[in-house]
């Protein structure tokens, strides 16, 4: 009940720090977010692939943006697993915690988007409890969420990401890697945003 106590005085790593101290202002941006992962269980599996987007001023920013590998060696050899995916991708390759910090460093105080970002933050939350730093602060935006409330959806349907691309008329994309979704989100995000009113 009293577990926030433990994080009092709590030694944080300085990357985490200097996070920590971007929340006293609110940003404009926006990062879209997509996670290749190992499975469906946070506590079990692991990131294999973070890619974003920044998004400010209702513009996809392409030089604003993070891609890598997470080199997961360890899950791998204990999960009897090939290295094959790691080994043949061209993206830029990081142990996991250089990884995390890196993309936290990229996120900064941005608000989050995603197609059922809880797991993507979930995710994160686990590799960045693995390197003894607290969880996101940041809020989060799920265009799921976003299509539904559109829609005034009340029934327990879920869709997919090409469902929404799809149903909002844009076009479709090959979704061969987590770059390739996280610049599916981020377009329909900024359609969506648009059609909520959302500033």
């Amino acid at each position: 009940m009293l577990d926030w106590l433990k994080n009092i005085n709590k030694e944080y790593p300085d990357f985490w720090k200097v996070y920590l101290s971007k929340f006293d202002r609110r940003s404009q941006r926006f990062v879209a977010l997509s996670t290749t992962t190992t499975g469906l269980d946070y506590k079990k599996d692991v990131i294999l692939s973070i890619s974003a987007f920044g998004i400010v001023n209702d513009e996809v920013l392409i030089g604003d943006s993070y891609e890598i590998v997470l080199l997961q060696y360890v899950y791998n050899h204990d999960h009897q697993l090939s290295n094959e995916f790691i080994v043949e991708s061209k993206q830029a390759k990081s142990l996991e915690p250089e990884g995390i910090k890196k993309f936290v460093e990229f996120l900064g105080n941005a608000t989050l988007i995603g197609h059922r970002i809880n797991f993507d933050v979930e995710m994160i939350n686990e590799a960045l409890e693995r390197i003894h730093c607290g969880r996101l602060k940041n809020e989060a935006l799920d265009i799921e969420v976003m299509y539904r409330k559109w829609k005034d959806l009340n029934d327990d349907k879920h869709f997919t990401l090409p469902e929404i691309n799809t149903l909002l008329k844009m076009p479709a994309t090959d979704r061969n890697s987590s770059s390739e979704d996280a610049y599916a989100i981020a377009l329909i995000f900024l359609k969506l945003k648009a059609k909520l009113g959302i500033k």
